[in-house]
């Protein structure tokens, strides 16, 4: 049986878990030694270690034939230290994985004017976190290509499910703009992101990068007026953009200062992937009545 190395295991790793104990004998690497009792009931071998510490991860060079990579950079920085201490890593086995999943972000392109745009767009990353993002990727691609390993990454946009829906902010009484003035947002079903991240494991090729987005072309203020509604909250406000730059805090308007329209037709036709929920309308309307303990 092949062996597959999780590198963060989140809530998308967690997700996946029942389809890859069918291919994989499992190993996930923690800094945390609760969490590691959590794998253990999952099925996963848990291996001690922190992305942050290179002394604590030797146990992870030549364990697995694949990886799937969906730790977040660091906080700080213009570079993923993270990536490159895994990497490092991972060179120092006399045998290396075949093949690495990793899971980015549609942040990397920046603002995109509402544009439709598919993976040959140019980068612009806007804010430090997107630029850390775009360091991973770079650092993954070249390494892959200069040693053979088949890296295929997934460009995440915003993820929900049952218990990530932005229900704090809308109970806040957070304002989002005008419908002329707001942006295009990008949406993806936790449990679709986790079958992407299988089917990229199974079908995805060497250097390839694939917009792991949804089929919904919504506005950032639908999507949070659809929120509202399944959860019998008060739509929000609507402001301008000036007004926006005054009550809403500059983590949340940055997101709001991007517009862009991800085409998915790579992820549907490489990956040969069929999505579960094809709208945001569609997954909260999965959710049903009543069942949304949202952030």
């Amino acid at each position: 049986m092949r062996r597959l190395l999780i590198i963060g295991c989140g809530d998308i790793a967690l997700r996946a878990l029942p389809q890859l104990r069918e291919r994989y004998r499992l190993y996930g690497l923690t800094r945390n030694h609760a969490r590691a009792a959590l794998l253990r009931e999952r099925g996963v071998v848990p291996i001690v270690g922190d992305l942050d510490d290179p002394a604590s991860l030797a146990g992870l060079a030549g364990i697995a034939h694949d990886v799937l990579h969906s730790a977040p950079p660091p906080p700080r920085g213009v570079r993923d230290t993270r990536t490159a201490h895994l990497i490092a890593t991972l060179g120092k086995a006399k045998s290396l994985p075949q093949q690495m999943v990793y899971i980015s972000t549609s942040g990397v392109y920046g603002d995109c004017a509402g544009a439709v745009i598919d993976e040959t767009r140019s980068l612009h990353p806007q804010t430090a976190r997107a630029h850390r993002r775009v360091d991973a990727e770079q650092q993954l691609r070249e390494w892959g290509k200069r040693n053979r390993v088949r890296v295929s990454i997934l460009r995440a946009p915003g993820i929900y499910s049952p218990t990530r829906l932005p229900r704090a902010r809308l109970e806040a009484g957070l304002p989002a703009l005008h419908d002329e003035e707001d942006g295009y947002s990008n949406h993806v079903h936790a449990d679709d992101l986790a079958r992407m991240a299988i089917a990229a494991l199974r079908y995805g090729h060497a250097g390839r990068l694939y917009n792991a987005s949804d089929d919904s072309a919504l506005k950032m203020g639908a999507y949070f007026d659809l929120v509202a509604d399944h959860c019998g909250l008060p739509r929000p406000p609507r402001v301008s953009r000036a007004e926006a730059g005054e009550r809403i805090p500059a983590t949340m308007l940055s997101f709001m200062n991007e517009s862009r329209q991800l085409s998915n037709r790579r992820l549907k036709t490489e990956l040969r992937f069929k999505l579960r929920y094809p709208t945001v309308r569609d997954g909260i309307a999965a959710i049903g009545p009543g069942r949304s303990p949202g952030q």
